[in-house]
């Protein structure tokens, strides 16, 4: 009869054995799959070019509209400028009883929109220091927006002025009496005009466009109202 004690520690050691054998042989496997792994790493050449014609259809589909918004957000920021430069000449013109004006032009050379704000019985020349960039710090890039209106003379209403950069002819002004009040005429050419217009372009469009995107200042009451309107309503 066998000796049970034998056959046990036989059957243990062909376990271990082949335990061992087993281990060996994932071990080897895992070797080279990980060697195959670290020396084919990376990207293909096809998988690079596909990647980039998707970033550059995507980069072409957003661009316009994110240059459209950057446009709005910089028109924005110049009638806001406009407005308070306005809203500063009446404001003096109340508080130190004189009559003021404001004047906004477009430097010929460095295409910048600049404003004035003066007591009205000084003349306002082109080349004085009074001028100032509109906006200040707010950094407008200079010729990134267009300057128009359909003041011909202060607070007299013409014809709406599509000839951007044009600082040959005498600044946009409208002028405050010392109580802060304005009085505005027609010309024959706009008998139905609604007020004084401060219109703003982006450069890109054309200023007489209806299409164009554009900001505008209306001053259209005696007590200096300023409306603020956009796009086609500033025509």
């Amino acid at each position: 009869m066998p000796n049970i004690p034998s056959l046990r520690l036989l059957d243990s050691f062909q376990l271990h054995s082949r335990e061992t054998k087993l281990k060996q042989q994932y071990l080897a496997n895992r070797s080279s799959t990980d060697g195959y792994n670290q020396q084919d790493a990376g990207f293909s050449l096809i998988e690079l070019i596909v990647v980039l014609l998707l970033v550059g259809i995507l980069a072409a589909i957003a661009a316009p509209g994110w240059f459209a918004f950057v446009n709005r957000q910089r028109l924005n920021k110049a009638q806001d400028a406009v407005l308070a430069s306005i809203q500063q000449a009446q404001q003096t013109a109340k508080k130190n009883k004189l009559s003021y004006s404001v004047s906004f032009t477009t430097d010929s050379t460095t295409k910048v929109i600049k404003v004035a704000v003066y007591p009205s019985s000084s003349a306002i020349l082109l080349s004085d220091n009074t001028w100032q960039s509109l906006g200040g710090d707010l950094q407008i890039p200079a010729g990134s927006v267009l300057l128009s209106s359909n003041i011909i003379s202060p607070n007299t209403i013409g014809t709406l002025d599509s000839r951007a950069y044009d600082s040959t002819n005498q600044p946009n002004t409208i002028t405050f009496d010392y109580m802060g009040t304005l009085t505005f005429t027609t010309t024959p050419t706009s008998p139905n005009a609604l007020g004084l217009k401060i219109v703003l372009a982006s450069a890109g469009s054309s200023v007489s466009s209806s299409n164009s995107l554009k900001r505008c200042l209306i001053v259209n009451t005696l007590l200096g109202a300023t409306l603020k309107k956009k796009d086609g309503d500033c025509n």
